[in-house]
């Protein structure tokens, strides 16, 4: 059912605001600053702690640990959207849904980097085109191709507008990163608040 909703939504076609995204997404993260800093930290010194210590290992986190850590972030911010107590422990879980979307993760990457390697332009319109992946496998219950395929189709309805929204994303995170990495620690529960905001206003009648 879920799936014939979202192939009713690509059908029809849809727009949204992105001045409207950031807006929802701040008023999210001002929510629970604090928690998600704190979560922020965590994950930033665990990225660090990898990096340092464990050298040419390091990838290890990218496919391990990345995908349930950063999916903690969409799950608390489905809480904030549906006025749920928030708790520190409801950032790690996405570790409940640890299979599908390290397929999501791993595999999404893996197709985006041959097609920056073969080609320039499909590796960029694939990771812009999987920027809902990881939310269609967590609330949209889809395996991991489909969670791939569904958010590149949906996504590639308003692609350029997507697109724009990517290079705010990480300009945003690269002005966080000069603020002596500080200002990751805010940027970084920012940014996927705001894909989360999008997500939900697109596809709420489809899927939340």
């Amino acid at each position: 059912m879920k799936r014939q909703n979202l192939d009713q939504l690509i059908e029809q076609g849809y727009d949204f605001d992105i001045e409207e995204a950031f807006r929802n997404g701040w008023e999210m993260f001002k929510s629970k600053a604090l928690v998600s800093m704190a979560y922020g930290i965590l994950i930033l010194s665990l990225q660090f702690m990898f990096a340092i210590h464990l050298g040419d290992l390091a990838v290890l986190f990218s496919v391990f640990l990345a995908a349930p850590l950063y999916s903690g972030f969409f799950l608390v911010a489905n809480k904030i959207s549906r006025n749920e107590e928030v708790r520190y422990s409801d950032f790690f879980g996405g570790f409940v849904y640890y299979i599908p979307i390290i397929l999501v993760w791993v595999v999404g990457q893996i197709i985006a980097a041959v097609g920056l390697l073969l080609l320039i332009v499909p590796g960029v319109y694939l990771m812009v085109g999987y920027l809902f992946a990881l939310l269609m496998a967590i609330f949209g219950g889809l395996d991991f191709w489909n969670s791939l395929e569904y958010s590149r189709r949906l996504i590639h309805v308003r692609w350029w507008k997507f697109f724009f929204l990517t290079l705010l994303l990480i300009i945003l995170n690269v002005l966080g990163a000069l603020l002596f990495v500080v200002g990751l620690i805010v940027t970084l529960p920012l940014t996927y608040y705001i894909i989360y905001c999008l997500f939900e206003e697109i596809t709420q009648e489809a899927l939340l």
